[in-house]
């Protein structure tokens, strides 16, 4: 049975691909149209960096397959890809530390001061990663991030989690970025992206966004 797991993703992998980032696409945009919404309600500042993590998250796997399979060029989409999905998880970590680094509410969520510095890296990124080849700048600046995003959600958590339910989900979804990452990195690295353990990561990775959207729907509907 597992054998012909194998052969169906072997034989079906760009299908497979297409399938995965779509679904990563569709749920991304049920996150950015509920909490677009809910900020509009509450003006939260960092609800407005979460909602833009998921747009560039979902901008990153459009460009990477949906976009990639009728427009041929592929260094382009590879780049654009690294691009957004590094500037995603710069968000939906500075959705957690906005308050530290603003006093008051920025005229853009996109296009600030401090958001531009997120830019720059993100751009440095995709170079080194084309003047060295391969995800390697990626995976270690995304491993560090969601490093890091473990251990702040983690200590909002004991410090807030009973008045705010939800930052123990939020704990959970960082910290399981942080191994989907580190599993992305060693499977591609150590083991030469066989099908059979990527497949794996895509499922943890569809998880992940199915929480996110999950904490998303709860939030809304209170």
């Amino acid at each position: 049975m597992y054998v012909e797991i194998y052969q169906f993703i072997a034989g079906n992998k760009e299908l497979l691909r297409f399938v995965y980032s779509a679904i990563i696409v569709f749920i991304c945009l049920i996150i950015v149209l509920k909490t677009n919404r809910l900020f509009q309600i509450s003006s939260h500042q960092g609800i407005r960096y979460f909602r833009n993590a998921f747009f560039f998250y979902g901008l990153a796997f459009m460009f990477r397959c949906v976009i990639g399979i009728t427009w041929n060029y592929p260094f382009i989409i590879k780049g654009l890809f690294e691009f957004f999905i590094v500037m995603g998880g710069f968000f939906l970590f500075y959705s957690l530390l906005w308050k530290m680094f603003e006093t008051n509410k920025e005229i853009s969520s996109l296009f600030n001061s401090k958001i531009f510095i997120f830019y720059i890296f993100a751009l440095m990124i995709v170079i080194l990663n084309y003047l060295w080849g391969g995800y390697f700048f990626m995976f270690s600046s995304q491993i560090i991030l969601f490093g890091f995003a473990s251990i702040v959600s983690y200590k909002n958590y004991k410090k807030r989690g009973k008045e705010y339910g939800f930052l123990k989900l939020y704990f959970v979804v960082m910290l399981l970025n942080f191994i989907a990452w580190s599993l992305n990195f060693v499977f591609v690295y150590f083991f030469d992206g066989r099908l059979r353990w990527l497949a794996n990561v895509y499922v943890l990775n569809v998880i992940i966004f199915l929480i996110f959207l999950y904490g998303v729907i709860k939030v809304t509907k209170k």
